[in-house]
């Protein structure tokens, strides 16, 4: 078909590619320089936006975190007019660091501060719960005031840590347009100068090309270029090339330094016949694919990275590449070094120092050290370090706390050995000086070889050449040493010294801890034995036996008492003060003497409890506001008294565990006793008691509750463990108390526990008198000789005259003073004889002097002489006058003074 004039013409219109290398070359740079002005152009845009939203994302959050954080901010959001201080530091933030908006707000959205003072008081837009986390809250939205914006939200929180206002800050974006046509000329001037520059360019290196080549085409010059290896020889790495039968076709320079090949004589030939190791040699011919595998060349390692070459599924050969990995190697070597020592740091600070005991952390700090830094570890303390003291410089000796390693048979001496600090001895110059001391070679060093010869000996013997002695030093005061020893590992260097004294650092820090604890701990123990009871007083009625056993934590409150009373009875009490230290110890001890107090004004339970309720308030009520850890809440008490004539036992509990009742037959029962709130909490709540009557050799148990209650048992678990125990019958308090520790406690509690067991028993109704005493004086004759009489019958002759006076004095005062019924009453128990004189009269006689004109008033007087113990017992209903006469009285044989002798100091002086 014939090509008309307007094909031609139109295809004339469209230039021709060039012919030549070097107008190819320039249409390529041409290509180029547009694409590249294109990804740059576009590459700015995007970068110009990306600027501006960073920028206003970190502008934002400064100006937001300096304003919430100002002087000044939390006590204005925390005023009563929190706009009036806000709004004008708020617009000057906002004009110095020019932004968009400053606002604050309250927690619930309300605006104190805005730029449009209109919109104070609105609710803010958007969310900004996030930030109540703590962490400033950002976010980029669409305002319909400020276009396009980024905003900011930090709150600020108060000094209990609630949040008491936010702050938002916000910043416009500004136009990507505006940005990139303020460049556009710049960018596009840029462009032309580089196609300028292109052109220029070609055309120098098309005529250039024509001169050097001599008129060679495109096809000889890629010739020469595919045969020519010169970058292969300036590569820092070494480039073998092996053909599919095995020889070498191609080895730079670096290749043949890292192989050690000769320069000449070595192409087309076998890499077997090369003088390579096998293991290379074999991997070369191979032409297996390889990763980095590392193969050792004289004294180098050579990293070797294969991959074979071909097309179409056949092997025309492979290509390999060595690269010089010893620096390398050594480098991850001490990386590694470096990350097992920072390891062991991190594990030594969650080892050492768990237990609070001086020994015990001197042991973690041997555990954590061998074998990983140290094949032994030794370490010494000063004697008053292990009893919570500071040594002092007249401290000479060490006591060994640990030694231990990776063998058991060492020559160190033992735990327990004291240790003389010699002069000389490198071990002991750390405690002087309190630097750390290496010895890299032991056998090399006289002075240490000189302090113990038989011993250095040994221990050089055993293999031993290394050491390493570090000072244990806390708060400026060097409290013992830590020496690592090594035998199977490298000697120490100074590397090793640094990280010793790391190590020893926060070992010395825990060891301090320990030792203040300690002290502490020693002080809390010694002053709760000294308020805790030494000894139980001896009850001839009954047979006790206690317990106690301080928490893990340390001294607690607990407490127990038996306190004998009036009329053949006693008290038994447990009480508990929560929580642990001094102050516990210290509270118990002023609660116990405060019962001893009430328990010697002869109160019933329930009242007692109630005077102690009233003195914990008062006690509580003296601490000041910031003195909440001294207050007394969480005091629990049991009180029962037990009368060993009626075998009736009253029993009153604030807030505590009621007691375990076990009958002689060993059914054991919990008592219904009326429960109240522990003391001091308030509320004038009355204390009840509830009566209970114990037959002879029942056991009345009395515990606190970390007895029967813990973090892994419930209380109602404990009480039925503790009666299933109890419920033995013939079993001694003594032995009951052992039992339930081993069976119901186990292991050491997590509270304190006390246990109080006691036997009750009767006393002889053969040793009670009882008489009604008529409203007569003239019975009291009669009454005295029946007394006396009854003295007789029991061996009590040496007793009859001072009884018989004093029956006299008390009859004769509740017939005149007293009102019906009148009763008297002897009770002879094994150590006492007490006389009790009852009636329906609340009001006590009270003792006094009498004058001498006084015709009466001396009779209670000559009572108290006479008796041993006297007081006055108030019932529901009425009183008791008791008197107590030991029958065993040390006066007796230096002469005790009759009524005579007593009548005559009221006597004439003439």
């Amino acid at each position: 078909m014939p090509v008309t004039r307007a094909a031609r013409s139109a295809r004339k219109s469209f230039p021709s590619p060039p012919r030549t290398l070097a107008g190819q070359v320039f249409l390529l740079q041409l290509l180029v320089v547009v694409l590249l002005a294109g990804m740059i152009a576009a590459a700015f845009v995007f970068e110009a936006h990306r600027w501006a939203v960073r920028e206003a994302y970190d502008r934002s959050l400064a100006v937001s975190e300096t304003f919430a954080h100002a002087p000044g901010t939390r006590a204005a959001m925390e005023s009563r007019d929190p706009s009036a201080i806000l709004q004008p530091s708020a617009e000057a933030t906002r004009r110095t660091a020019n932004v968009t908006y400053v606002v604050a707000f309250d927690p619930n959205g309300i605006r104190w501060s805005h730029p449009d003072a209109s919109l104070i008081g609105g609710h803010v837009s958007g969310g900004f719960a996030p930030a109540f986390s703590g962490e400033p809250f950002q976010e980029t939205f669409d305002s319909t005031l400020f276009g396009q914006a980024v905003d900011t939200t930090v709150a600020v929180f108060g000094e209990r840590g609630e949040v008491v206002g936010l702050v938002s800050v916000g910043i416009t974006v500004q136009s990507v347009n505006e940005v990139v046509l303020g460049q556009l000329p710049l960018l596009l001037g840029l462009v032309a100068i580089a196609l300028a520059l292109a052109a220029g360019g070609s055309a120098l290196i098309s005529r250039r090309l024509r001169a050097q080549t001599h008129g060679l085409g495109p096809v000889e010059m890629t010739r020469m270029y595919e045969h020519h290896d010169a970058v292969l020889h300036a590569v820092r790495e070494g480039v073998v090339i092996v053909s599919s039968d095995g020889r070498l076709v191609l080895a730079n320079d670096e290749a043949r330094r890292l192989l050690d090949l000769s320069a000449d004589g070595i192409m087309d030939r076998s890499v077997s016949g090369l003088g390579v190791s096998r293991q290379i040699a074999d991997l070369l011919a191979s032409g297996r694919t390889a990763n980095d595998d590392v193969h050792l060349v004289g004294g180098r390692l050579v990293s070797v990275n294969q991959r074979a070459v071909g097309g179409a599924g056949q092997r025309s050969g492979s290509v390999a590449t060595l690269r010089d990995t010893t620096e390398l190697r050594t480098l991850a070597t001490r990386a590694d070094v470096a990350h097992d020592r920072l390891q062991l740091l991190y594990d030594a600070g969650l080892t050492i120092g768990t237990t609070l005991n001086v020994t015990r952390t001197a042991e973690e700090l041997a555990a954590v050290a061998v074998p990983r830094f140290a094949d032994f570890v030794t370490v010494e303390l000063f004697g008053p370090v292990f009893q919570g003291d500071e040594p002092t410089a007249a401290v000479t000796e060490m006591r060994r706390a640990v030694a231990s390693g990776i063998r058991d048979d060492h020559p160190f001496l033992p735990a327990g050995r004291i240790i003389s600090l010699v002069p000389g001895n490198p071990l002991a110059a750390g405690t002087v000086t309190g630097r750390p001391h290496i010895e890299a070679d032991l056998d090399g060093t006289e002075a240490w070889r000189t302090v113990d010869p038989d011993r250095a000996r040994r221990i050089l013997e055993f293999g031993i050449h290394s050491l390493v002695s570090v000072p244990l030093r806390a708060r400026g005061v060097v409290l013992g040493t830590a020496d690592f020893w090594r035998s199977d590992q490298r000697s120490f260097d100074a590397d090793d010294l640094s990280f010793a004294e790391e190590l020893g650092a926060r070992a010395a820090v825990a060891v301090d801890n320990a030792r203040r604890y300690t002290r502490e701990h020693s002080a809390a123990v010694t002053l709760q034995r000294s308020l805790l009871p030494r000894a139980l007083p001896e009850q001839p009625a009954l047979e006790t036996a206690y317990r106690y056993l301080p928490a893990k934590a340390g001294v607690g409150g607990d407490w127990f008492d038996v306190i004998g009373l009036s009329g053949a009875r006693f008290a038994l009490v447990v009480g508990d003060v929560v929580g642990h230290g001094v102050h516990a110890a210290a509270t118990m001890g002023r609660l116990r003497t405060a019962v001893l107090n009430f328990s010697a004004l002869d109160l019933p339970p329930d009242e007692l409890l109630a005077h102690l309720d009233e003195l914990v308030t008062r006690i509580d009520a003296g601490w000041g506001a910031d003195d909440e850890d001294a207050a007394v809440t969480g005091a629990t008490c049991l009180y029962a008294v037990y009368d060993q004539v009626t075998g009736a036992c009253t029993v009153a509990r604030a807030g505590h565990p009621g007691p375990a009742v076990v009958a002689p037959d060993g059914r054991t029962t919990f008592p219904d006793i009326p429960g109240s709130p522990p003391l001091g909490l308030g509320g004038n709540m009355p204390f009840e008691t509830a009566e209970l009557q114990l037959a002879p050799g029942s056991l009345l148990v009395m515990f606190t509750d970390g007895l029967v209650q813990g973090r892994e048992r419930d209380i109602g678990a404990g009480l039925a463990l503790l009666r299933d125990v109890l419920a033995v019958p013939g079993r001694s308090p003594e032995d009951a108390c052992q039992a339930v520790l081993e069976q119901v406690l186990g292991s050491l509690p997590s509270d304190d526990v006390t246990l109080l067991i006691t036997r009750t028993s009767l006393m002889d109704q053969g040793r009670v008198a009882e008489w009604d005493v008529p409203q007569d004086t003239a019975a009291v004759s009669r009454i005295r000789t029946e007394v006396q009489q009854t003295l007789e019958r029991w061996d009590l002759d040496e007793l009859a005259h001072t009884t018989a006076l004093i029956i006299s004095e008390l009859v004769t005062n509740a017939i005149r003073y007293g009102a019906p019924p009148l009763r008297l009453r002897l009770l002879h128990d094994q150590a006492s004889l007490i006389c009790e004189v009852a009636d329906d009269s609340s009001t006590a006689p009270h003792l006094r002097r009498a004058e001498i004109s006084d015709e009466g008033g001396r009779g209670l007087f000559l009572v108290a002489q006479f008796a041993d113990r006297w007081g006055t017992r108030y019932l529901p209903h009425g009183k008791i006058i008791w008197t107590e006469q030991l029958l065993a009285r040390p006066d007796l044989d230096a002469g005790t003074p009759d009524e005579e002798t007593l009548l005559a100091q009221w006597a004439d002086a003439e």
